[in-house]
């Protein structure tokens, strides 16, 4: 039993760290993501009053 290698946990303790150095493809700053928010929420909006005359013959 004395001649087993103890087992250590690892020194970062347990965290994964990722690359920093890679960069999206596709930034969006906050506005923009508000405003496709806000694009999306109006186009259901117009979906849900609208979208029975659409769908249907």
């Amino acid at each position: 039993m004395a001649d087993e290698p103890l087992r250590l946990p690892s020194g970062q303790g347990g965290l994964t760290r990722f690359s920093e150095e890679i960069h999206s493809k596709l930034e969006l700053s906050p506005q923009g993501v508000m405003i496709i928010i806000g694009i999306v929420f109006v186009v259901l909006l117009l979906l849900h009053y609208f979208g029975g005359k659409f769908l249907t013959s």
